[in-house]
Formats: structure tokens, C-alpha cells, sequence
């Protein structure tokens, strides 16, 4: 019996190119440029989000960003469930994919399995951040204080929706004063 590779080789190819996808950025948005890793680097506090199973129903979000000896970046998510007051972490690992002066990342933290992450906004002292991830499902807005004056917020959540993300279905997540018994130095 004789057989034929090509089919193997249709599947593989179809899907590396559904994982390539998986670590796009958005169509008609850019990442920003020039970008500086370093001055990344830190504590970012979630202010909005589009909400998905992983995140659902967890406040005081924050993530956590470091250098790894490999060249990547270490990522450290943390969230509380108020009502359960269970903490929960996940971290992972990141790496550019377009060169280090652009803020586009593949990111994982489930084995090989990568996920895209684009700064897409940034503004010049590092403070905040309109962050996407392969398709505008996944919107984040972050900032380096756990909370935002009300118009700067809006203005973030404006040049979200100036990108095409729908911003209405947002989530606020807490981040006052209920969430101090929970931070981490």
C-alpha cells in the first residue's frame, strides 16, 4: 500500500499558519515604536478589560513584568476574587516578535502554546498602556497607578474605540483601597 505524505504535511501546514495567527496583531492597528523594554519593565495596574473565563470575576489585577535570563520577558498576573478573597496568580513567559523597538510579544503560559500581545498605545512616560492581542477580542487598559482620573480614563477607553475595539462590553475591574490586604510588594 502506498502512501502519501501531502495530507500530513496540508494538516501541519494549516496548522502552523492558525498559530502564527494566534500571535498577530489586530488588522488596521500598529504596535507602538520606538519601544523601550526597560522602561516597560514593572507593575502595571488593569484598569479595563474585555472579559474572558480566565479573568472573570477577579479584581484588583495586576501584572508584573521582568527580564528572564533567556532574553524574555516574565510575566506575573495577579487577581483576586473578592467574594472568595482567593488570590490567583498565573505567569508565563514573552518574547518579541518584530524586534526589541516594537512592542509586539508572543506570550504563553500554557506550555507552547503562544498568544499575541501588542502595545498599541503608550504614552511617553510609561504610565499608561491600550494593550490588544491578536484580534480585537482582547483588549486591556493598564496603568501604573491602581487608578485613573475619570477623563483620563475615557480618553484611554476612546483610543480604544478609535481602533475598533467595543469598548462597551469593558469591565472595571476594583483596584482601591479593598484590594491593600491583597498586594504584593
Amino acid at each position: 500500500m502506498k502512501t502519501s505524505i501531502a495530507p500530513a504535511l496540508l494538516v501541519l501546514s494549516g496548522l502552523i499558519a492558525l498559530l502564527a495567527g494566534c500571535v498577530g496583531i489586530p488588522d488596521g492597528t500598529r504596535a507602538v515604536e520606538p519601544f523601550s523594554l526597560d522602561r516597560y519593565l514593572g507593575r502595571w495596574y488593569e484598569i479595563a478589560r474585555l472579559d474572558h473565563r480566565f479573568e472573570r470575576g477577579l479584581d484588583c489585577v495586576s501584572a508584573t513584568y521582568s527580564k528572564r535570563d533567556d532574553g524574555g520577558v516574565r510575566v506575573v498576573n495577579r487577581g483576586v476574587d473578592l467574594s472568595k478573597g482567593e488570590a490567583s496568580e498565573a505567569v508565563g513567559k514573552a518574547y518579541f516578535v518584530a524586534g526589541e523597538d516594537t512592542a509586539r510579544f508572543k506570550v504563553s503560559f500554557f506550555g507552547p502554546f503562544y498568544a499575541g500581545y501588542n502595545v498599541l498605545a503608550l504614552d511617553d512616560d510609561y504610565t499608561t498602556a491600550v494593550i490588544g492581542g491578536s484580534n480585537r477580542g482582547y483588549l486591556w487598559i493598564l496603568a501604573r497607578q491602581p487608578e485613573l482620573p475619570k477623563t483620563e480614563r475615557a480618553a484611554l477607553v476612546n483610543k480604544a474605540r478609535a481602533m475598533g475595539f467595543d469598548t462597551q462590553d469593558l469591565v472595571y475591574p476594583k483596584q482601591g483601597d479593598v484590594c491593600t490586604p491583597y498586594r504584593q510588594s
